[in-house]
C-alpha cells in the first residue's frame, strides 16, 4: 500500500480555539485528533470498560486516517512526508487498563504499512487518561518532517 492508495475521510475541523496543524521549517505539528466519520465523532468509550484492546487499536487506526487527511490538506500530498517524527497517543482508559501501547499500535502499524518502517515508524508515547474530548477512545497528535 502507498500513500496514494489510502481512502481518507474529509479533514476534521477544529472543535475548539486552535489550528489543526502548524508548520515551521520542514516540521509539521499536528494537533490532537479523534475519529470522525461524516462530521460525527466515532470510536467513543473507554478501554477496559466498554472497549477491548482490539477495538481500541481499530479506533487508533481510524484516528490516524483522520490525522492523515489533515496532513494531506496542509501539505497538498502525502508523498511530501519525509518522516513521522513523534506520535503522542492518548487512550481513554480505566485505571487498571495497561495495554495503551497495544492500542497505539493500530496507528503506528498503519503508518509502517503505508509509508514503510523508516518513514512511518516514529518515536511514540501511549498514555492512559481518564477522559478525552467528545468521549473519544483515542486521540493522537503528531510531528512530521515534510518536504518544501
Amino acid at each position: 500500500m502507498t500513500p496514494s492508495d489510502l481512502q481518507l475521510p474529509e479533514a476534521n475541523r477544529p472543535v475548539g480555539s486552535y489550528g489543526m496543524a502548524v508548520r515551521t521549517g520542514d516540521l509539521l505539528f499536528v494537533s490532537g485528533h479523534g475519529a470522525f466519520e461524516n462530521g460525527e465523532p466515532r470510536h467513543l468509550g473507554r478501554l477496559g470498560e466498554s472497549l477491548s484492546t482490539e477495538q481500541g487499536a481499530k479506533a487508533a487506526e481510524a484516528v490516524m486516517l483522520n490525522l492523515l487527511a489533515t496532513v494531506r490538506d496542509e501539505v497538498g500530498d502525502l508523498d511530501r512526508v519525509v518522516r513521522f517524527v513523534k506520535l503522542l497517543v492518548f487512550v481513554s482508559s480505566t485505571p487498571g487498563f495497561t495495554e495503551q501501547h497495544l492500542v497505539a499500535n493500530g496507528a503506528t502499524d498503519l503508518l509502517a504499512q503505508v509509508f514503510g518502517d523508516v518513514v512511518g515508524r516514529p518515536a511514540r508515547s501511549a498514555i492512559g487518561v481518564a477522559a478525552l474530548p467528545l468521549g473519544f477512545a483515542v486521540e493522537i497528535e503528531a510531528v512530521l518532517q515534510v518536504r518544501a
